[in-house]
């Protein structure tokens, strides 16, 4: 039936209720008049709240743009805070049928797995190819950081199960405090940092610094940057906006971490000769005190790493004619004390599993495991066979956990 017969129909019936054939109303058309009336409040009140919801999207959208970062930072792309729940899970699965025997004392990855230092193989699900991986120590686990290119690097939190969440893309450098709760970036004028709690960045602060900059470590919860590359000079940054303060220093060649009191271990120009002295850095300015107290000549490409107590260097230089993985004792900063040959030169990260104990991949892709007191003694790290690896692989050792 149509509306207008419907409406014929409703008149009939009423008109039929209707004593006296001259009524005044005709109780059918008011009935109608009156839905017509709710139908069109009804009609109204929707596109007014259609309206409301545009407005609100529009000033959102306005407050988004007025709050972008510096200059340079729109490519760099902060991932979506609020993920899917299915998108990164956090509950760490039973051992079971992919529990095997572990290949080391740390976990490794091997092309697009994990193997943990407690024999799980863990697939890597959703990230690209990276370069450094970092354990989080609550179990909850890894951060990855990827291979630069074209676009940059990106960083990935990576679920137990290996289900992997983008945090970063586009980042010309990306470094990780030894936690795995705070994340620096670079890209072109800005230098930013930002907390990380349950796989989302929290906290971002931004600076503008130097293009040449580039951040290389977290020192007890501020950044070293590197002013250039090319020259010597480091600053510390210590997380506040604005202007990034370049300080004074325009004479540290290279620092390898810091102490637990926070001096800083690195090196800077000796003197008169054309070598360099191996110190210890003031972070208040990475200056070295007036007489510096200069451990062995080590030389090297710079790729190295403090041990969590302080005690120990493992850094790249040079034993004799030969390039070598070299353990300086820091405790013992003199000349006359010679670094002591550890194994082949580094290649990537070094993973300090223990304060006495760290591995590393040589250049050929192998694993070296270096024992401090045994190294010390004049005996070499020992090769560590990992089963299953193949020469094309390349091999990354996993630092924290």
């Amino acid at each position: 039936m149509s509306q207008d017969e419907l409406e014929r129909a409703v008149r009939e019936t009423f008109s039929r209720q209707v004593a006296t054939p001259c009524a005044p109303r005709d109780p059918a058309s008011a009935l109608l008049r009156r839905a017509h009336r709710v139908q069109r409040r009804r009609t109204l009140a929707g596109m007014s709240l259609a309206a409301s919801a545009i407005v609100l999207v529009s000033a959102g959208a306005m407050q988004l743009r007025e709050d972008r970062p510096p200059t340079g930072a729109d490519t760099v792309v902060i991932a979506d805070p609020n993920p899917a729940p299915d998108t990164y899970r956090t509950s760490l699965p039973p051992p079971g049928p992919s529990t095997e025997t572990p290949l080391a004392e740390v976990d490794l990855v091997l092309g697009r797995t994990i193997a943990t230092a407690q024999g799980r193989r863990v697939p890597l699900l959703g990230t690209g190819a990276v370069q450094r991986v970092h354990r989080l120590t609550d179990g909850r686990g890894w951060l990855a950081v990827g291979e630069p290119s074209l676009s940059g690097r990106s960083l990935w939190a990576v679920a137990p199960d290996g289900t992997a969440r983008m945090l970063l893309a586009g980042a010309a450098e990306i470094v990780l405090d030894r936690h795995g709760r705070q994340v620096a970036w670079k890209q072109d004028r800005v230098l930013a940092a930002a907390g990380i709690a349950n796989g989302v960045l929290i906290s971002t602060v931004r600076a503008e610094a130097p293009a040449t900059a580039v951040p290389l470590r977290f020192v007890d919860g501020a950044v070293l940057v590197r002013l250039d590359p090319d020259l010597p000079g480091h600053v510390l940054w210590p997380l506040r906006p604005g202007l990034l303060d370049e300080g004074t220093d325009r004479t540290s060649l290279r620092v390898f971490g810091a102490l637990p009191d926070g001096r800083l271990v690195g090196e800077v120009p000796a003197g008169l000769t054309e070598g360099t002295c191996l110190t210890l850095l003031d972070p208040a300015d990475v200056r070295a005190p007036e007489q510096p107290a200069c451990g062995p000549a080590i030389g090297g490409d710079g790729v190295g790493a403090v041990s969590p107590d302080g005690r120990w260097l493992l850094v790249n230089g040079r034993a004799g004619k030969q390039d070598s993985a070299l353990l300086v004792d820091l405790t013992r900063l003199d000349p006359s004390v010679p670094a002591h040959p550890a194994g082949p030169p580094m290649n990537g990260t070094v993973s300090w599993n223990r304060p006495d104990v760290a591995h590393y991949a040589d250049a050929a892709g192998a694993l070296v495991r270096v024992d401090a007191e045994r190294v010390s003694a004049g005996r070499p790290a020992v090769p560590v066979t990992v089963a299953g690896l193949r020469r094309d692989e390349p091999l990354v050792v996993v630092t924290g956990g």
